[in-house]
């Protein structure tokens, strides 16, 4: 498993091309804006990119879906059952402030709590980690985690938004992401990269 990081959109989001190296299959977390850098290198290694994963809906992490929808026609999109509604509104969703624009978008694929998609040999799981948004979600494959805004080096994500609940969110890092194995890298929305050990031990808010 490759992980390629760029930053993405005016909020300078994250975001992940995770290559399986074997098929070349691929899904991009977490497109903030188009970052042709990443379009760039998909094509010139000839990366199949089959999906489009959303940790949550919020613009800044949205930012990119069409462009890279367009330059990726046959990538999917995927999000949480329960995001369906910040995803459509971007009243809901803050795209006017944060993107310039409004967006409103529909997935092609709404998952719930542990359920798996394989990517080439990856094999992703989604953990329901609900409290910055009401439908956000961690992508866990490997020995990655993919956190969008729940969990941050030493921090956690705002919880001030509507629909935000900052006793969901720590339910839901406890719960769902301190359960995992210690070594597991924790690839956030914002912010550097981390680990489960690090976090369980550092991190003030949990």
């Amino acid at each position: 498993m490759q992980i390629n990081h760029y930053i993405s959109g005016p909020l300078g989001v994250n975001c992940y091309l995770v290559v399986d190296e074997n098929s070349k299959k691929a899904f991009i977390v977490d497109p903030g804006g188009n970052n042709s850098k990443l379009v760039d290198y998909a094509k010139a290694n000839e990366i199949d990119v089959e999906y489009i994963i959303l940790t949550h809906g919020h613009g800044d992490h949205i930012g990119g879906v069409k462009a890279y929808q367009a330059e990726f026609p046959s990538a999917k999109v995927v999000a949480h059952e329960a995001e369906k509604e910040l995803l459509l509104d971007p009243r809901l969703n803050h795209s006017p402030m944060t993107c310039g624009v409004p967006i409103s978008l529909a997935a092609d694929l709404y998952v719930n709590d542990d359920e798996t998609l394989a990517v080439g040999e990856m094999l992703l799981r989604f953990l329901f980690t609900p409290g910055h948004t009401p439908g956000g979600m961690c992508i866990y494959t490997g020995n990655a985690l993919f956190s969008g805004d729940t969990l941050f080096a030493q921090s956690i994500g705002r919880t001030d938004f509507p629909g935000s609940s900052f006793e969901a969110i720590i339910h839901s890092i406890k719960s769902k992401l301190f359960v995992l194995p210690d070594n597991t890298e924790v690839f956030p929305g914002h912010m550097g990269n981390t680990t489960i050990a690090t976090e369980k031990e550092y991190n003030p808010f949990v």
